[in-house]
Protein backbone atom coordinates (compact mmCIF):
# COMPACT_ATOMS: atom_id res chain seq x y z
CA UNK A 1 0.00 0.00 0.00
CA UNK A 2 1.49 2.99 -0.73
CA UNK A 3 1.71 6.55 1.23
CA UNK A 4 4.79 8.28 3.15
CA UNK A 5 6.64 5.47 4.43
CA UNK A 6 6.88 4.49 0.80
CA UNK A 7 7.38 7.60 -0.58
CA UNK A 8 10.13 8.02 1.64
CA UNK A 9 11.96 4.65 0.74
CA UNK A 10 11.59 5.64 -3.01
CA UNK A 11 12.95 8.82 -2.33
CA UNK A 12 15.62 7.61 -0.46
CA UNK A 13 16.55 4.56 -2.99
CA UNK A 14 16.63 6.59 -5.49
CA UNK A 15 18.90 9.23 -4.01
CA UNK A 16 21.28 6.72 -2.98
CA UNK A 17 21.57 5.01 -6.34
CA UNK A 18 22.03 8.74 -7.89
CA UNK A 19 24.98 9.17 -5.04
CA UNK A 20 26.45 5.82 -5.81
CA UNK A 21 26.68 6.23 -9.45
CA UNK A 22 27.99 10.08 -8.67
CA UNK A 23 30.67 8.23 -6.77
CA UNK A 24 31.15 5.47 -9.15
CA UNK A 25 31.73 8.37 -12.00
CA UNK A 26 34.27 10.71 -10.41
CA UNK A 27 36.68 7.33 -9.83
CA UNK A 28 36.03 6.99 -13.45
CA UNK A 29 36.73 10.93 -14.00
CA UNK A 30 40.32 10.63 -15.39
CA UNK A 31 38.73 8.49 -18.34
CA UNK A 32 36.46 11.86 -19.16
CA UNK A 33 38.99 14.29 -18.62
CA UNK A 34 39.64 16.29 -22.53
CA UNK A 35 42.85 17.48 -21.41
CA UNK A 36 46.03 16.90 -19.25
CA UNK A 37 44.55 18.73 -15.45
CA UNK A 38 48.03 19.72 -14.81
CA UNK A 39 49.45 20.54 -18.53
CA UNK A 40 50.79 24.38 -17.87
CA UNK A 41 50.39 26.77 -21.45
CA UNK A 42 51.01 30.51 -20.71
CA UNK A 43 49.86 30.86 -24.24
CA UNK A 44 46.60 29.41 -23.73
CA UNK A 45 45.99 31.51 -20.72
CA UNK A 46 42.42 32.80 -19.49
CA UNK A 47 40.87 31.37 -22.37
CA UNK A 48 37.10 31.36 -22.53
CA UNK A 49 35.36 27.79 -23.32
CA UNK A 50 35.54 26.66 -26.89
CA UNK A 51 35.86 22.89 -28.33
CA UNK A 52 39.27 22.50 -27.18
CA UNK A 53 39.03 23.72 -23.46
CA UNK A 54 34.85 23.23 -22.45
CA UNK A 55 34.84 25.02 -19.65
CA UNK A 56 38.05 27.31 -20.53
CA UNK A 57 41.44 27.44 -19.18
CA UNK A 58 42.89 29.08 -15.92
CA UNK A 59 45.45 31.85 -15.71
CA UNK A 60 48.08 28.59 -16.01
CA UNK A 61 46.53 27.77 -19.02
CA UNK A 62 45.47 24.61 -17.09
CA UNK A 63 41.91 22.73 -18.85
CA UNK A 64 39.58 23.93 -16.06
CA UNK A 65 37.11 21.13 -16.49
CA UNK A 66 40.21 18.70 -16.73
CA UNK A 67 40.74 20.20 -13.44
CA UNK A 68 36.96 19.83 -12.02
CA UNK A 69 37.19 16.05 -13.28
CA UNK A 70 40.40 15.46 -11.48
CA UNK A 71 39.67 16.97 -8.24
CA UNK A 72 36.16 14.99 -7.93
CA UNK A 73 37.88 11.89 -6.03
CA UNK A 74 40.30 14.35 -3.80
CA UNK A 75 37.19 16.43 -2.37
CA UNK A 76 34.55 13.87 -2.15
CA UNK A 77 36.55 10.83 -0.73
CA UNK A 78 38.45 12.90 1.12
CA UNK A 79 35.06 14.43 3.05
CA UNK A 80 33.96 10.80 3.02
CA UNK A 81 37.23 9.54 5.25
CA UNK A 82 37.07 12.63 7.45
CA UNK A 83 33.21 12.03 8.01
CA UNK A 84 34.45 7.85 8.82
CA UNK A 85 36.96 8.58 11.23
CA UNK A 86 35.01 11.30 13.00
CA UNK A 87 32.57 8.65 13.62
CA UNK A 88 34.88 5.99 14.65
CA UNK A 89 36.88 8.19 16.88
CA UNK A 90 33.54 10.23 18.49
CA UNK A 91 31.37 6.87 18.78
CA UNK A 92 34.56 5.02 20.86
CA UNK A 93 34.60 7.84 23.02
CA UNK A 94 31.35 8.30 23.62
CA UNK A 95 31.02 4.34 24.21
CA UNK A 96 33.78 4.53 26.77
CA UNK A 97 31.88 7.56 28.62
CA UNK A 98 28.18 6.16 28.34
CA UNK A 99 29.35 2.85 29.55
CA UNK A 100 31.75 2.71 32.23
CA UNK A 101 31.19 5.99 33.67
CA UNK A 102 33.22 7.94 36.12
CA UNK A 103 36.27 9.14 35.76
CA UNK A 104 36.61 7.90 32.30
CA UNK A 105 33.20 10.11 31.86
CA UNK A 106 34.32 12.72 33.67
CA UNK A 107 37.73 13.70 32.32
CA UNK A 108 36.70 12.98 28.81
CA UNK A 109 33.45 14.76 28.88
CA UNK A 110 35.36 17.77 29.82
CA UNK A 111 37.71 17.31 26.95
CA UNK A 112 34.56 17.27 24.71
CA UNK A 113 33.68 20.88 26.55
CA UNK A 114 36.53 21.95 25.40
CA UNK A 115 36.67 21.10 21.97
CA UNK A 116 32.74 22.08 21.39
CA UNK A 117 33.58 25.66 23.06
CA UNK A 118 35.12 26.85 20.10
CA UNK A 119 33.71 27.63 16.59
CA UNK A 120 34.38 24.27 14.32
CA UNK A 121 35.86 25.76 11.65
CA UNK A 122 37.92 28.56 13.73
CA UNK A 123 39.34 25.26 15.31
CA UNK A 124 40.20 23.41 12.45
CA UNK A 125 41.88 26.28 11.25
CA UNK A 126 44.03 26.30 13.98
CA UNK A 127 44.90 22.84 13.97
CA UNK A 128 45.32 22.51 9.81
CA UNK A 129 47.80 25.77 10.38
CA UNK A 130 49.61 23.93 13.32
CA UNK A 131 49.75 20.77 11.13
CA UNK A 132 50.88 22.42 8.00
CA UNK A 133 49.84 22.50 4.91
CA UNK A 134 48.69 19.05 2.45
CA UNK A 135 45.61 17.18 2.42
CA UNK A 136 46.74 14.72 4.96
CA UNK A 137 46.94 17.37 7.68
CA UNK A 138 43.62 19.42 6.35
CA UNK A 139 41.76 15.53 6.98
CA UNK A 140 43.51 15.13 10.34
CA UNK A 141 42.37 19.02 11.38
CA UNK A 142 39.24 18.25 10.15
CA UNK A 143 38.77 15.05 12.40
CA UNK A 144 40.34 16.34 15.43
CA UNK A 145 37.54 18.63 15.33
CA UNK A 146 34.65 16.82 14.42
CA UNK A 147 34.82 13.72 17.21
CA UNK A 148 33.47 15.64 19.57
CA UNK A 149 29.47 16.07 18.13
CA UNK A 150 29.15 12.01 17.87
CA UNK A 151 31.26 11.22 20.90
CA UNK A 152 28.32 13.37 22.88
CA UNK A 153 25.77 11.87 21.01
CA UNK A 154 26.77 7.79 21.29
CA UNK A 155 27.09 8.78 24.96
CA UNK A 156 23.54 9.42 25.53
CA UNK A 157 22.96 6.93 23.16
CA UNK A 158 24.82 4.29 25.71
CA UNK A 159 23.79 5.57 28.68
CA UNK A 160 19.70 5.56 27.98
CA UNK A 161 20.37 1.35 26.59
CA UNK A 162 22.43 0.08 28.62
CA UNK A 163 19.94 0.39 31.33
CA UNK A 164 17.06 -1.64 29.32
CA UNK A 165 15.96 -4.80 29.71
CA UNK A 166 17.99 -6.54 27.30
CA UNK A 167 21.21 -5.47 27.96
CA UNK A 168 20.51 -6.70 31.85
CA UNK A 169 19.39 -10.36 30.49
CA UNK A 170 22.59 -9.97 28.59
CA UNK A 171 24.76 -9.69 32.02
CA UNK A 172 22.45 -12.38 33.40
CA UNK A 173 23.43 -14.55 31.03
CA UNK A 174 26.83 -14.09 31.56
CA UNK A 175 27.86 -12.24 28.21
CA UNK A 176 31.36 -10.39 27.83
CA UNK A 177 31.43 -6.80 27.99
CA UNK A 178 32.41 -7.10 24.66
CA UNK A 179 29.56 -9.04 23.27
CA UNK A 180 27.15 -6.65 24.88
CA UNK A 181 28.80 -3.58 23.41
CA UNK A 182 28.92 -5.29 20.08
CA UNK A 183 26.06 -7.28 19.78
CA UNK A 184 23.43 -5.37 21.71
CA UNK A 185 24.30 -1.60 22.78
CA UNK A 186 26.59 -0.41 19.67
CA UNK A 187 24.07 -1.64 16.92
CA UNK A 188 20.70 0.01 18.47
CA UNK A 189 22.83 3.06 19.24
CA UNK A 190 24.18 3.58 15.67
CA UNK A 191 20.72 4.89 14.13
CA UNK A 192 21.29 8.68 14.98
CA UNK A 193 24.76 8.70 14.72
CA UNK A 194 24.78 7.23 10.82
CA UNK A 195 22.12 10.01 10.89
CA UNK A 196 24.07 12.60 11.69
CA UNK A 197 26.64 11.55 10.03
CA UNK A 198 25.05 11.59 6.58
CA UNK A 199 23.67 14.79 7.27
CA UNK A 200 27.60 16.32 7.87
CA UNK A 201 28.83 15.09 4.27
CA UNK A 202 27.74 17.91 2.44
CA UNK A 203 29.16 20.20 5.57
CA UNK A 204 32.33 18.42 5.64
CA UNK A 205 33.15 19.02 1.99
CA UNK A 206 32.41 22.70 2.23
CA UNK A 207 35.25 22.43 5.24
CA UNK A 208 37.56 20.45 3.21
CA UNK A 209 36.81 23.46 0.61
CA UNK A 210 37.36 26.25 2.60
CA UNK A 211 40.79 25.32 4.35
CA UNK A 212 41.85 24.60 0.79
CA UNK A 213 40.64 27.76 -0.33
CA UNK A 214 42.92 29.24 2.36
CA UNK A 215 45.58 27.59 1.39
CA UNK A 216 45.55 24.69 4.12
CA UNK A 217 44.79 21.68 1.69
CA UNK A 218 45.54 20.28 -0.82
CA UNK A 219 48.97 21.86 -2.54
CA UNK A 220 49.62 22.03 -6.68
CA UNK A 221 50.05 20.66 -8.92
CA UNK A 222 47.07 18.45 -6.78
CA UNK A 223 43.67 19.60 -8.18
CA UNK A 224 41.11 20.10 -5.54
CA UNK A 225 37.91 22.18 -5.99
CA UNK A 226 38.62 24.56 -3.11
CA UNK A 227 41.99 25.44 -4.08
CA UNK A 228 41.04 26.45 -7.79
CA UNK A 229 38.59 29.23 -5.85
CA UNK A 230 41.50 30.27 -4.40
CA UNK A 231 43.43 30.26 -7.66
CA UNK A 232 40.34 31.97 -9.83
CA UNK A 233 39.18 34.06 -7.32
CA UNK A 234 41.27 37.32 -8.58
CA UNK A 235 40.20 36.89 -11.71
CA UNK A 236 36.22 36.20 -11.01
CA UNK A 237 35.04 40.15 -12.92
CA UNK A 238 37.05 39.71 -16.21
CA UNK A 239 37.01 35.06 -16.35
CA UNK A 240 34.40 34.08 -14.41
CA UNK A 241 34.20 30.82 -15.79
CA UNK A 242 37.78 29.73 -13.43
CA UNK A 243 35.73 29.90 -10.43
CA UNK A 244 32.46 29.41 -11.59
CA UNK A 245 32.51 25.73 -12.24
CA UNK A 246 33.99 24.24 -9.39
CA UNK A 247 32.15 26.53 -7.26
CA UNK A 248 28.77 24.66 -9.28
CA UNK A 249 31.02 21.56 -8.30
CA UNK A 250 31.15 21.98 -4.35
CA UNK A 251 27.34 23.14 -4.52
CA UNK A 252 25.79 20.34 -6.40
CA UNK A 253 27.70 18.04 -4.49
CA UNK A 254 26.99 19.66 -1.24
CA UNK A 255 23.23 19.83 -2.29
CA UNK A 256 23.23 16.11 -3.34
CA UNK A 257 24.78 14.76 -0.18
CA UNK A 258 22.28 16.76 2.31
CA UNK A 259 19.03 15.22 0.11
CA UNK A 260 20.46 12.03 0.84
CA UNK A 261 20.74 12.67 4.49
CA UNK A 262 17.59 14.01 5.06
CA UNK A 263 16.29 11.35 3.24
CA UNK A 264 18.08 8.35 5.62
CA UNK A 265 17.02 10.66 8.45
CA UNK A 266 13.47 10.38 7.50
CA UNK A 267 14.37 6.58 7.02
CA UNK A 268 15.90 6.10 9.97
CA UNK A 269 15.84 8.31 12.67
CA UNK A 270 13.29 6.91 14.97
CA UNK A 271 13.25 10.18 17.59
CA UNK A 272 12.77 12.78 14.80
CA UNK A 273 9.66 14.23 15.02
CA UNK A 274 9.69 14.26 11.19
CA UNK A 275 10.18 11.02 10.83
CA UNK A 276 7.86 9.73 8.33
CA UNK A 277 7.80 5.99 10.15
CA UNK A 278 6.99 8.04 13.65
CA UNK A 279 4.02 9.28 12.02
CA UNK A 280 2.97 6.56 10.67
CA UNK A 281 2.68 4.57 14.26
CA UNK A 282 1.20 7.55 15.53
CA UNK A 283 -1.65 7.49 13.09
CA UNK A 284 -2.15 3.69 13.61
CA UNK A 285 -2.61 4.20 17.59
CA UNK A 286 -6.88 4.02 18.51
Amino acid sequence: MKGPVYDARIRYTFLLVLTLAFLFLSILAPLFMPNDPNHASLSDAKQAPSAVYPWGTDWLGRCVLSRVLAGAPVSIFSALVIVGLTLMVGSAVGIACGYWGGKVDSILMRIVDIFLAFPGMVLALAVAGMLGKGLNNAVLALVATGWPTYARLMRGQVLTLKEENFVHAAKLNGQTTVSILFLHILPNALRPVVVTASLSIGGTILSLAGLSFLGLGPQPPLAEWGSMLADGRGLMQQHPWIVLYPGLAILMTSILFNLLGDSVRDVLDPHDSRNLFQKVKRKRIP
